[in-house]
């Protein structure tokens, strides 16, 4: 008797879409060395701006997707740490890059998000042959090829592992800051503007850290 062989069914979230396959198949095939970049903090009225970049090997794809990686803002902060250091782990390389409250101010908040881009993929030790960018701006200044992903972080399987990378690093960053400027309440707001955050800013005005040119730290 011939005995069957035995398959194993992997069973992957709702997650994956065509364009991680793209990623699996073609992509990585094709291109070489493909790095995921995005942002998070563009909407925040405090702090830096802070971008990453990630390279993943082709075989640490399949066991991020059936993690359940995903958009960082769709993921409870234990999940994206829990995630963040499962990433760190497999990556060949990722780099954070970041903006200050001053950059912002002075170039506008598009271009400040392009220029932390930017540096994250420049410090990266491994070069990409392509940065996969979620948006729909090219980077300016990158010697490599770019593709924009629009709404990357829900479509890519790279660009959602540099949204988590990077709202993890720059979450750790407002807590350590929060310290200096407890009447806030950043610990729980990330520098976005919550009804208290708001509040504060009307009772205690803004810190140096504050984006002076975003309308509720004007007034």
């Amino acid at each position: 008797m011939v005995k069957k062989r035995q398959t194993t069914v992997v069973e992957l979230p709702l997650f994956p879409t065509e364009s991680h396959w793209l990623e699996l198949s073609t992509l990585w095939n094709t291109q070489g060395i493909i790095a995921g970049v995005d942002e998070v903090g563009r909407g925040a009225l405090f702090g830096p701006v802070v971008a990453a970049a990630v390279v993943l090997p082709q075989s640490a794809l399949l066991s991020l997707m059936t993690a359940g990686i995903n958009d960082s803002k769709k993921l409870s902060p234990s999940r994206r740490n829990q995630l963040a250091r499962q990433i760190a782990t497999l990556a060949c390389d990722w780099r954070i890059g970041f903006a200050s409250t001053a950059e912002i101010d002075q170039l506008n908040i598009l271009q400040a998000s392009l220029l932390a881009m930017k540096r994250a993929v420049l410090k990266l030790s491994v070069q990409p042959t392509l940065c996969l960018i979620d948006g729909n701006q090219l980077v300016t200044g990158l010697p490599m090829s770019q593709q924009t992903i629009v709404k990357g972080d829900s479509l890519s399987l790279a660009i959602a592992a540099a949204s988590i990378l990077a709202k993890v690093w720059r979450d750790d960053l407002i807590l350590r800051l929060a310290v200096n400027y407890p009447m806030y309440d950043l610990a729980r707001n990330k520098g976005y503007g919550s009804q208290r955050h708001l509040a504060a800013l009307q009772e205690h005005g803004v810190s140096r850290l504050h984006r002076k040119s975003f309308s509720p730290c004007q007034n």
